[in-house]
């Protein structure tokens, strides 16, 4: 039996990162408490907290691995719910620089289901846990901190309903109320330093629909991936679901914005650089009005450039890191952070921050540099410069197109891209042979 490192872990937010790290703490400590704003619903429903739900979610592969040691039989659990599973290759469509990457089978999870489906069956066995506490119906009003300002003891929260406020003690505080953290602020006000933000500024609009499709247009698939490339401000992600629906989320980057209305939805559909969306449109029912979401940037706190912290707060999931949506690498993270989590208390005793704002560093190195190289290639996004690194545009394009020739070549793309296998992969000498070969032939 592992023992406790505390009495009560405080958790601020329950959404997916919040549960998965209320699910890592429930192993180390006595009691773990959630404390979350929404009213959170007893099945997979859309909650006011995540405006984003309605739109696609990406489950990479990388990320369920993790909730599935954390959760062990949740890929099973999301099915019987109505999700679908298949190969992330063989049944999913993906389209890279206008071409379709070869299909091959490679062992890979693609779990296509709705942001509620997710989320309600991780809150479903976060719940179950015997020491774990939600506080739904509450906003976190401040922190608490020792005499000396030192170390965070807990937090104040309020009723929503009443307004009637409580202090909730805590041995640990995990902030993981998403993007609007105030973490940065409270720090101010206890004389700390905030951390520094790297901000990538794209311009992001994007507009999902619910339809019903004939089976055939998706065939076996079960996800259609038509991303922007250089020169394409347009892209398309459609995604079977639970219930026999297929959720349509249309995106525009930099002043591109899809239109809201079902009847313009196809014209815009029209312009990108393969038919499938627009085929899926002209043939589709709708079950319901589209529905808009607008994200001007992206940011990355770097807590781990810090030199000075208060003992007793950590941060996890979109409060250190929001990504670009359209790569669907939000969930995850969240999961990989979570895994952080653990790693760090696994060294019993109190938690040191700075270890592990460095070790969640390391989780957020590859997912970041993937999205804003991507982000950086478009004239016109705006962000830090990355450090300089092998793995430039001009290969990954290349790469990218010898996989539309190449299946193992797409697979290994792939694996990276999914969190799977580390970027360097991409850099083994078989491999950039392959792609160099591939270029010669198709010059000959």
């Amino acid at each position: 039996m592992v023992a406790n490192i505390g009495g009560n872990a405080l958790v601020l937010g329950g959404s997916i990162a919040g549960l998965l790290a209320a699910r890592v703490l429930s192993d180390r400590y006595a009691t773990v408490t959630i404390v979350e704003r929404d009213h959170l619903p007893t099945a997979a429903e859309q909650r006011r907290g995540v405006p984003h739900g309605q739109h696609v979610h990406g489950m990479l592969p990388g990320g369920l691995a993790v909730i599935e040691r954390l959760m062990p039989g949740f890929t099973a659990e999301v099915t019987a719910g109505g999700g679908l599973t298949g190969d992330i290759l063989a049944n999913v469509r993906w389209y890279l620089n206008g071409k379709p990457l070869r299909r091959t089978t490679t062992g890979l999870i693609a779990l296509s289901a709705s942001r509620p489906l997710l989320e309600g069956t991780i809150r479903d066995r976060v719940r179950a846990l015997p020491n774990i506490k939600i506080l739904d119906g509450y906003d976190v009003t401040g922190l608490i901190t020792s005499d000396e300002g030192d170390r965070i003891t807990g937090a104040t929260v309020a009723g929503r309903d009443d307004g009637a406020s409580r202090a909730v003690p805590a041995d640990l505080v995990v902030d993981a109320t998403g993007r609007g953290s105030r973490t940065p602020r409270w720090l101010a006000e206890l004389g700390y330093e905030q951390p520094s933000a790297d901000r990538v500024a794209i311009g992001l609009a994007y507009t999902s629909c619910l339809v019903a499709v004939p089976d055939e247009i998706f065939g076996d698939d079960l996800i259609i991936v038509t991303p922007r490339f250089p020169g394409q401000r347009r892209s398309s992600v459609m995604q079977r679901l639970e219930g026999g629906r297929v959720l349509i989320t249309l995106a525009g980057v930099l002043g591109e914005r899809p239109p809201v209305t079902h009847d313009e939805l196809p014209g815009y559909a029209e312009t990108l650089a393969t038919p499938d969306t627009y085929d899926v449109l002209r043939a589709a029912k709708p079950l319901g009005e589209p529905v808009t979401y607008r994200f001007p940037a992206y940011i990355r706190h770097r807590y781990d450039q810090l030199g000075r912290f208060p003992a007793g707060l950590l941060v996890a999931g979109d409060a250190t890191c929001a990504f670009n949506p359209v790569y669907g690498q939000g969930m995850s993270v969240a999961a990989m952070n979570a895994a952080a989590l653990g790693d760090e208390l696994s060294h019993g005793g109190e938690p040191d921050p700075y270890r592990y704002f460095q070790s969640v560093a390391q989780v957020l190195e590859t997912p970041w540099r993937l999205a804003v190289g991507a982000d950086l290639a478009l004239p016109g996004v705006t962000g830090p410069a990355l450090s300089e690194s092998p793995l430039t545009p001009d290969y990954l394009r290349r790469l990218q197109l010898a996989g539309t020739e190449d299946a193992d070549l797409a697979a290994v793309l792939l694996r990276v891209t999914g969190l799977v296998d580390p970027p360097r992969t991409l850099l083994r000498p078989d491999i950039v042979e392959r792609v160099e070969r591939r270029q010669v032939a198709t010059k000959v």
